[in-house]
């Protein structure tokens, strides 16, 4: 089930970014959710490659992987070598794939939901974050998967793990169905995926409505809606915490930003 919490105030805030549980058998504090910021409360969870290829995902999937790997692999010879690792390399590089974007950290994902590419639209609109339960996705996933992380002591799942227990899209596709997805850790790659805190989850290509696979299979996934009336606080709050384009996006480009948005004249 998917539950929707409204936050209004900085004081509604803090549920969000507290919900380290504690654990009596290490003495520690931990947290089992990803986040994922949206700008927009009003758009649904989709990949970019269901945005950009709608009904022909299935089919236009290999065709655009192929022809990244054919011109990418100079870049990143590795890619060669396995279709996740095209897949992840390619949607670094805004290429649109079967992968849905996740942070560990409900900081990254709440700069995502109040960063906008026109800062007119800041008090135009709520925006969302998404928080869903890293560990009740696990227990949904086929036996062989299970098996395959519990021989790494993990519930998340690495390339060469996913090689592993699945050696291609089809497989993994009738593996899946439409009932399980695969949340997985994506190779350091750059310094961005390391400040990002970045995970995936690998959509089967059966799941065309991923907000009701959550609603229906999962217990601990929220909705959190973060009211207009505070977007700008909680930008200038995360600007103060060091969580800004200028960490998130490493180099000029992201520096830029950052330095744009900070000058912005409201």
């Amino acid at each position: 089930m998917v539950k929707t919490v409204v936050i209004e105030d900085m004081n509604h805030l803090y549920e969000l970014l507290n919900e380290q549980a504690y654990r009596s058998d290490i003495k520690r504090n931990r947290n089992l959710y990803v986040y994922r910021g949206q700008p927009d409360a009003s758009f649904v969870l989709t990949t970019s490659l269901a945005r950009n290829c709608k009904e022909k995902k299935k089919e236009l999937e290999p065709c655009m992987l192929r022809n990244f790997t054919k011109y990418a692999v100079l870049e990143e010879p590795s890619i060669e070598k396995s279709v996740w690792r095209q897949m992840i390399f390619g949607q670094h590089h805004g290429l649109p794939t079967r992968l849905l974007d996740w942070s560990f950290s409900p900081l990254i994902a709440l700069h995502f939901s109040v960063t906008e590419s026109d800062l007119e639209d800041m008090e135009s609109r709520d925006s969302a974050v998404w928080r869903t339960d890293i560990h009740e996705l696990h227990d949904l996933l086929p036996e062989k998967y299970r098996a395959i992380s519990e021989k790494y002591s993990t519930t998340v799942f690495s390339v060469d793990m996913l090689a592993e227990a699945c050696e291609s899209l089809a497989m993994y596709d009738s593996d899946m169905g439409d009932s399980a997805m695969l949340m997985i850790e994506p190779p350091s790659v750059d310094v961005r995926i390391v400040n990002q805190y970045s995970f995936f989850s690998v959509i089967p290509s059966k799941m065309n409505d991923i907000e009701g696979f959550l609603d229906s299979h999962t217990e601990n996934t929220v909705r959190y809606i973060i009211s207009k009336k505070i977007r700008w606080q909680i930008r200038d709050m995360l600007d103060h915490q060091n969580i800004s384009e200028r960490i998130v996006y490493p180099g000029l480009d992201g520096l830029s930003k950052w330095l744009g948005r900070h000058y912005y004249v409201r």
